[in-house]
């Protein structure tokens, strides 16, 4: 028997949501197939089995957030499983169909009772003649005007229903108007009280006809009562991202600062190479593996940004491991290339475009996301500037890169030139980096872009 556990996503996780089961108890499943999702501040992702056997048992549900190391399943690889215990489950609905359906026929018998219908019909002319008593004006409280007598016949009102607010209880226009308002005739007594107040085409018999229309006002009533917003609950992972920043920020004196750094000499080797990389390689060459080595570079002179802060202690990292910010459609994640000092433009633009494809798909494996030492962040590719990103803890230090414009640049020379610029912006944490420092490791990517020499292919 062999157990599934809730997997360590990352250095600062300790819990994970498992959000949905693929398979379900009694299941064959073979080994890297993916069996459950998961959700947590840094992925959000499908975890595969660790062996090949039949889903025993499922121990954690839908939804329910669990510590790392949980056991949430059982792999029987023996293979026996306990598929046959679920079968009679699906049977029993099944005899209750026929119960179900034998007491249909017995539903004509009771054909009998309709004759006696004709006696309820027999009763409902009486009250007909109740609302159309001439003794409304007659009874009503203090003398009417003309005007009310009029708009009493042509609508139908019961004037004993009108609260007169007149000199001795007198019913007024205005009454008739208000009470017409409360039964949702507002808009016919608007146009009453124009001057030019249209006769009726017919006598007293027509408004009774009419007498359903006052009811079309009332559609306009759900514009008031329509909703101005939706809540939601925050999703495992957003919440998870927000308590992760909010952590950051508590932690970290964050800093910013931002170099202009002149692209174009890159901007033209990859013009030259681009047609060329993507028929050889399959995918496009971006900017970013051009800023990721040139901080490999920073990195290698200014090794205090590459460390990390443990209580009073420092430690500098003897890996360069530099996580990759990717946009997901609900979040973010942050996968990591491992040795990035190891790899050129090629196998960095690799690593970016397999680990983005592989976010985006949920198919990052726990070790992707962990162990990283800096990271970048290309806010660029979305057209911002430059932005001011939050640490990625534990880490010190964090490379924002803007998009790549060109724009006209005064030369040393004073004359005016087209050049391809970007701004990148350097977020440390005051508590190890000054800003002196952050500036020198800034210059010496800004350098390295500037003076680009190596070549693509």
């Amino acid at each position: 028997m062999i157990d599934v556990v809730m997997p360590q996503m990352g250095e600062s996780i300790v819990e994970g949501t498992l959000t949905k089961w693929l398979k379900k108890a009694g299941d064959r499943v073979e080994r890297d197939e993916p069996l459950f999702e998961i959700s947590t501040d840094k992925v959000d992702t499908e975890i595969p089995a660790p062996s090949a056997g039949v889903l025993s048992e499922v121990l954690v549900e839908e939804g329910k957030t669990v510590a790392i190391s949980t056991v949430v399943a059982k792999i029987d690889e023996s293979g026996s499983g306990a598929a046959a215990p679920s079968a009679p489950a699906t049977e029993q609905p099944a005899p209750q169909a026929p119960t179900q359906a034998a007491p249909q026929p017995i539903a004509e018998k009771p054909a009998a009772p309709k004759q006696e219908t004709p006696a309820p019909q027999a009763a409902a002319p009486a009250p007909s003649p109740a609302p159309h008593e001439p003794a409304t004006e007659a009874e009503a409280a203090g003398p009417l005007s003309p005007l009310v007598k009029k708009m009493a016949r042509e609508y139908n009102i019961d004037l004993r229903q009108v609260k007169g607010t007149g000199a001795g209880g007198r019913i007024t226009k205005q009454d008739v108007e208000s009470y017409m308002s409360a039964q949702g005739t507002r808009t016919m007594a608007q146009s009453v009280s124009s001057p030019s107040y249209p006769a009726p085409a017919q006598p007293t018999p027509q408004p009774a006809q009419q007498q359903p229309q006052p009811a079309q006002p009332q559609p306009a009533m759900p514009r008031a009562e329509a909703p101005r917003a939706r809540v939601e609950p925050m999703g495992t992972m957003r919440a998870k991202i927000a308590e992760h920043m909010i952590f950051s920020k508590r932690t970290s004196a964050h800093v910013t600062t931002v170099h202009r750094v002149d692209m174009t000499r890159v901007a033209k080797m990859r013009a030259k190479n681009k047609a060329e990389f993507q028929s050889r390689y399959g995918f496009s060459l971006t900017y970013l593996p051009f800023v990721t080595r040139a901080a490999v570079e920073a990195l290698r002179a200014f090794p205090i940004v590459n460390g990390s802060i443990e209580g009073t202690n420092i430690i500098y990292h003897n890996e360069i491991n530099i996580g990759i910010a990717v946009a997901l459609e609900n979040g973010l994640i942050v996968p990591v290339i491992r040795a990035a000092d190891e790899k050129n433009v090629v196998g960095l633009q690799r690593s970016i475009v397999d680990l983005a494809t592989r976010a985006r798909s949920r198919q990052l494996k726990p070790d992707e996301v962990q162990g990283g030492t800096f990271s970048i962040t290309n806010f660029g590719s979305f057209g911002s500037i430059f932005a001011t990103p939050v640490i990625n803890q534990p880490q010190v230090a964090i490379l924002g890169v803007g998009t790549v414009e060109k724009v006209p640049v005064v030369t040393d020379d004073d004359a005016i030139a087209i050049r391809s610029q970007c701004f990148l912006a350097l977020t440390f944490d005051h508590r190890l980096i000054d800003g002196a420092l952050a500036d020198q490791f800034t210059a010496r990517a800004k350098h390295v872009l500037e003076n680009w020499s190596e070549e693509i292919l």
